[in-house]
């Protein structure tokens, strides 16, 4: 009976990875800035100095990526230093990515190619934090970090890695099977 359950089950991973895939990106999504309530506010409410977080998806060869950029804005909105925070495979090789739709392979938590460069950018989200909420969410994101070690594109992928930094904001998630755009855009619908 158990031989019989791990096929079936590897038959069910196979099936939600390439369920996940079967939709295809719009254009590039406005980026919409809003407070920690989820109110929607204007470029007069972001000041030089003041906290964000900012929940992106970037286009790909493959089905895109999920990823936070946190920091400081300058006068003009723009990001200071930014950071970055995500989940994918600790390779640029193909190989370790394509198996990990499969097992669960090294992961890497930082930032990835092209996740700073507008050309990519799908649907963004951010968000103006106070300094002690974006003091309480770094924090999240270190430990998160610091124990996230491996990806799987089915259970533990880039999309989850930002649905828990979301959820320990208060945030609603949606599944963690969409296309990144498609989880920003609905995190982003779900909260505001």
């Amino acid at each position: 009976m158990t031989l019989a359950k791990g096929p079936l089950f590897l038959l069910v991973l196979t099936a939600l990875a390439l369920t996940s895939c079967q939709s295809d990106d719009k254009p590039p999504q406005p980026r919409f800035t809003s407070d920690a309530s989820g109110s929607q506010v204007g470029k007069a409410s972001q000041r030089e100095g003041q906290y964000f977080i900012e929940f992106r998806s970037r286009y790909a060869l493959t089905y895109g990526h999920t990823y936070a950029v946190f920091g400081r804005l300058n006068k003009a909105g723009g990001m200071i230093n930014p950071q970055v925070a995500g989940l994918a495979p600790a390779s640029a090789d193909a190989a370790p990515y394509v198996l990990g739709h499969f097992i669960p392979v090294p992961a890497t938590t930082g930032a990835t190619d092209g996740d700073l460069e507008e050309a990519y950018r799908s649907a963004s989200w951010r968000i103006l934090l106070t300094e002690a909420e974006y003091n309480k969410t770094v924090a999240f994101i270190r430990q998160l970090q610091a124990k996230s070690k491996l990806w799987q594109a089915t259970v533990d992928n880039c999309n989850n890695f930002v649905g828990e930094i979301a959820g320990s904001m208060g945030y609603k998630t949606p599944s963690i099977w969409l296309r990144p755009q498609e989880f920003i855009t609905k995190l982003r619908e779900m909260n505001t």
